[in-house]
């Protein structure tokens, strides 16, 4: 596709790149890249292909911008809060640059609309945070011969490749199953750094710009791994699988699944009854005990910097990894509530203290963000 006097200076910088070039650059204009999320890693590698000049990029996310968001979200501003991510995220990649075109996937990526929006693309880019929709892009890659060009991040580190070219690995033959459900905590849970999704995303950037126009070596049966404490990057070497399910020689999957029920996650949970169940109190009640003055025990098993953050007036900190060695602490007919940020981990410390003889045990529903929500605005939310 021919370039504009107006575009060629635009991309100036690249024109007299001998790697890029006139050609290089009219092979950006004429791409098609799709990247599945505007977030953590959507958000600068979005960014980046659109300065670049990549021609046509679809977006899909179904998300609005929260403000917990813009500690890394780059494409998303303070003023864009409560705003839908796509409707921020055209905004500013057309201010960056209004030659390209932008096309809207107001929608969750599920296995009944992957195979249609992903088809008429060249490259798919994985920014999503969780297993079931990082197996179902996967999937729906390979089975439509598309580049898959993937990113994770978590706390200070990060992971970048390429699944699904020619010959090379998918993400089944790096992760043949996935981990059991609530074993790895999501970036609402345990942190991430907030300008590590700018890196991580900026490599899934590269990589593209580099598939596009056919330059460098790129991240084909080789995953980097990125220690941003450390600041050291490692290497290691994937290999295709040939009895994997998917890319194997003799693939036994040949549509999408639910990878809901694949990941053990229920697709429609359970809705609590309202009110006090039997194994959850709400913070109203939780508030009404306390006012009492009611003989029981609030344990609060987030980490110790989430303690500093904000507390529960009489709580007692044991971290969820330290309550195995410091379950003596408790006694077995002791009344005890547990809690953490969202009801999450404290459901775990629930369940541990059941199963080792006490009784009396009962899980703080929707944790100290529903304090904060509803009893004491005071107590910061996170």
């Amino acid at each position: 596709m021919a370039l504009s006097n107006e575009e060629v200076l635009r991309y100036s910088r690249h024109l007299i790149m001998p790697e890029v070039g006139m050609d290089g650059q009219e092979k950006l204009k004429a791409a098609k890249v799709i990247c599945i999320g505007t977030g953590g890693l959507g958000a600068p590698l979005a960014m980046y292909l659109a300065a670049a000049g990549v021609g046509r990029m679809g977006l899909v996310d179904f998300d609005t911008v929260d403000v917990t968001n813009l500690q890394r979200q780059i494409i998303h501003g303070t003023s864009d809060i409560g705003r839908k991510k796509l409707d921020s995220a055209v905004d500013t990649l057309k201010e960056i640059n209004p030659h390209i075109q932008l096309d809207r996937f107001e929608v969750a990526l599920t296995s009944e609309n992957a195979l249609d929006i992903l088809k008429d693309y060249d490259i798919v880019i994985d920014g999503t945070d969780n297993f079931p929709t990082r197996y179902l892009v996967n999937d729906a890659c390979v089975l439509l011969g598309k580049v898959n060009v993937y990113g994770s991040i978590f706390r200070f580190e990060g992971q970048a490749t390429v699944f699904g070219y020619p010959g090379g690995p998918c993400y089944r033959c790096l992760y043949p199953e996935p981990p059991p459900p609530g074993l790895v905590p999501s970036c609402a849970e345990g942190g991430v750094l907030g300008i590590l999704p700018g890196i991580i995303g900026v490599i899934q950037a590269t990589e593209a710009v580099k598939l596009i126009i056919g330059k460098g070596e790129p991240l084909v049966g080789r995953l980097l791994l990125y220690d941003a404490l450390g600041m050291k990057f490692r290497e290691l070497k994937l290999r295709r699988n040939p009895e994997c399910p998917m890319c194997g020689d003799h693939r036994t999957i040949h549509q999408l699944i639910d990878y809901q029920q694949f990941c053990g996650i229920p697709a429609h949970p359970p809705t609590p009854e309202p009110g006090v169940s039997e194994t959850e109190i709400e913070v109203t009640a939780l508030k009404a005990r306390l006012d009492r003055g009611d003989d029981f025990v609030l344990v609060d098993v987030r980490e110790p910097h989430e303690f500093q953050i904000g507390r529960i007036p009489n709580s007692r900190l044991i971290p969820l990894g330290e309550l195995p060695k410091r379950v003596n602490e408790l006694s077995v007919g002791d009344d005890i509530v547990v809690h953490c940020k969202s009801g999450m981990r404290s459901a775990k410390a629930m369940d541990f203290l059941k199963q080792s003889g006490f009784k009396r045990v009962k899980n703080l529903k929707g944790g100290i963000l529903a304090w904060s929500d509803k009893v004491d605005p005071s107590v910061p939310k996170y």
